[in-house]
């Protein structure tokens, strides 16, 4: 697989702007939309690599800014934005909003799994995180797929011209 540098650079483009949309420091039920559009446009449009790497970098800058002090949460967070970036990304092809859909159950699934594991640890996580990293991510992803759909179509139109 060869990398594009047009790649790397629309790859760093939607990292800035999923950084910056976290250091607004909005409201979760902007924020979390805004971050999984950007995920999904980065899977979709760039490809999924490029959603991965995005959904890698977003938990730490979370963490680093204080918008999420789970430290524990950080891995599954993580887990759960590859999943979606890997899943949308290679399925869009078959059928983007079935893929986007897919995608933002399994991320749920993977963030749930991963949050129930470690509360059986013995971690620690208070009922409102608990609520925000499990159920919550399923519409933040549904809602950022919306969102997405409405970026995507704009980019193909943009693409035909």
């Amino acid at each position: 697989m060869q990398i594009k540098i047009r790649d790397i650079v629309r790859t760093g483009l939607l990292a800035g702007l999923a950084v910056a949309l976290q250091a607004m420091t909005l409201p979760q039920p902007i924020t979390g939309p805004g971050i999984n559009a950007v995920l999904f446009v980065a899977s979709i449009y760039v490809g999924p690599l490029s959603g991965a790497v995005v959904g890698l970098i977003t938990p730490w800058i979370a963490f680093m800014l204080g918008l999420n002090k789970l430290a524990p949460a950080v891995p599954v967070i993580m887990a759960g934005n590859v999943t979606l970036a890997l899943v949308s990304g290679y399925f869009a092809k078959s059928n983007r909003y079935v893929a986007m859909i897919a995608a933002s159950v399994l991320k749920f699934a993977v963030m749930t799994l991963g949050i129930r594991y470690l509360v059986s640890t013995g971690t620690k996580i208070p009922p409102v995180a608990y609520t925000s990293l499990t159920i919550t991510q399923l519409f933040t992803a549904l809602g950022g797929a919306v969102v997405a759909a409405a970026v995507l179509a704009a980019l193909s139109r943009a693409n035909k011209q």
